[in-house]
C-alpha cells in the first residue's frame, strides 16, 4: 500500500465551502467514499484548520465570505505546505468571472465547476489525494 492511500485513511479532506448545501453535498459524496471531511464555512476558517492540523488535501471554494479566497488558500499552502500544493482542489461557479479564470490560470490548481456531479468529484479526488478504500 502506498503512504498515499495509507495517509488518506488517516487523515481528513478539508473542504472550504461557504453554500450550506454544497457543502453537505461535497461532504456526503466523499464520506461515501471513505474519505473523512473536516468542513469550514470560509477560507480564514480554513487556514486555521490547517494551521492546526494535518490534512490529505484539500477541496476550496474559489470565492468565501471575508478576507480570504482560494488564491489565498494556495498561497498559505506554498509558503507553509509545499508538500500540499499538488493536493488542494478548486470548486467555483464563477468560472466565467474574469478574476477567477486569471487565478485558475495563474496558480495551475485543478479545479471543476459548480454544479457537478458526484463521480466527477471522486475521481477528482482520488487522482489528487489517493484512494480512501
Amino acid at each position: 500500500m502506498t503512504e498515499m492511500a495509507t495517509s488518506t485513511k488517516l487523515l481528513p479532506v478539508l473542504l472550504i465551502e461557504d453554500e450550506p448545501s454544497v457543502a453537505n453535498f461535497v461532504r456526503s459524496a466523499l464520506e461515501r467514499y471513505g474519505y473523512m471531511v473536516t468542513c469550514a464555512a470560509s477560507g480564514a476558517e480554513g487556514l486555521k484548520l490547517l494551521q492546526a492540523n494535518e490534512f490529505t488535501g484539500v477541496i476550496s471554494d474559489m470565492r468565501t465570505p471575508g478576507n480570504v479566497n482560494g488564491a489565498d488558500v494556495h498561497a498559505w499552502i506554498l509558503s507553509h505546505r509545499p508538500h500540499m500544493s499538488a493536493r488542494l482542489l478548486f470548486i467555483t461557479g464563477d468560472i466565467a468571472n474574469d478574476e477567477t479564470g486569471a487565478i485558475l490560470k495563474k496558480t495551475g490548481v485543478p479545479f471543476i465547476e459548480k454544479p457537478f456531479r458526484v463521480q466527477q468529484l471522486v475521481m477528482k479526488v482520488e487522482e489528487l489525494f489517493g484512494k480512501a478504500k
